[in-house]
């Protein structure tokens, strides 16, 4: 939430600076890069509003959580800014095929000055957003940090643009607007498939469950690992996983062994919101090479 609230103060503020720029200076690449930055206030809302649904505590409609509203969330925004990319590149392509330098209005140096400001001040908030997202594990914050990259880049593509016009050349601007589209269409796409496999059950990385194993074989009483199951629930691990045990203790002995296990999972490893425990009996002839 912090890190949102000075994402909507610095984007308000950057929007109003790079518009007055836009004005004065006789920008319109300026201008547009204004609007861009304003439509990330949007996208903050989205996230702020993500990050409270899937906050929510479990209910007897939904007694798994709500995690995966923030997979929403993150699908929601990776559109957004996939259809922001998009914008930027039908705009250079509009202006690459209607180029005309004749009629075309020198930019002022101001409009250099903002569009440098807005790369340096939306790159620092791609990486304070990034640090944010990784703390907590938030796709739909690793999205916004996104959106703040695809600006930063759009004012380098306005900067570009500018410097281009002002030294002879405006078809550069509308020639980095199509690279820019490639990239920021890039990032939607990793966002969105992302957010698609924490939706549909996709299983946690294989390093991660080999680490899984190593933990749950060195609990006592655990005799082998029969089977181990996860599934991605939002930012949140599922884990389910069958060990054996020595099939004549008591069942007592077999329940705190399973215990045993499953606070060691959900310790060791934060992402994970629950694991499940089965035991398998085990004869003792069997045990030791089992182990």
């Amino acid at each position: 939430m912090k890190v949102s609230v000075v994402s909507i103060v610095v984007n308000i503020l950057l929007s109003v600076m790079k518009l007055l720029a836009g004005i004065i200076a006789r920008s319109g690449a300026m201008i547009s890069d204004a609007v861009h930055s304003a439509s990330d206030v949007f996208s903050t809302i989205i996230v702020i509003i993500g990050i409270n649904l899937s906050s929510r505590k479990s209910d007897t409609e939904h007694q798994y959580g709500h995690e995966r509203m923030e997979c929403v969330a993150a699908m929601v925004l990776a559109v957004v800014l996939a259809a922001t990319g998009l914008g930027i590149g039908y705009t250079g392509v509009v202006k690459i095929l209607s180029f005309s330098a004749e009629g075309i209005e020198i930019p002022g140096r101001l409009a250099l000055a903002a569009a440098v400001i807005s790369i340096i001040v939306k790159e620092w908030m791609y990486w304070y957003t990034r640090r944010g997202a990784e703390r907590i594990n938030s796709g739909a914050l690793m999205a916004d940090a996104w959106h703040h990259r695809s600006d930063s880049l759009s004012s380098a593509g306005a900067f570009l643009g500018i410097l281009g016009a002002r030294l002879g050349y405006p078809v550069l601007d509308p020639l980095a607007s199509i690279i820019i589209c490639m990239l920021i269409a890039k990032a939607a796409y990793d966002i969105f498939r992302d957010a698609m496999d924490k939706m549909v059950d996709k299983s946690a990385p294989d390093e991660v469950v080999a680490d899984m194993r190593l933990v749950i074989a060195q609990q006592k009483g655990v005799a082998g690992i029969d089977e181990i199951k996860t599934r991605l629930f939002g930012a949140k691990v599922y884990v389910d996983v069958e060990i054996a045990a020595d099939g004549s203790q008591p069942l007592t002995e077999s329940h705190q062994i399973a215990e045993r296990v499953h606070h060691a999972v959900e310790e060791n490893f934060p992402a994970v919101k629950h694991c499940m425990v089965h035991v398998n009996p085990l004869p003792p002839s069997e045990k030791t090479k089992r182990r």
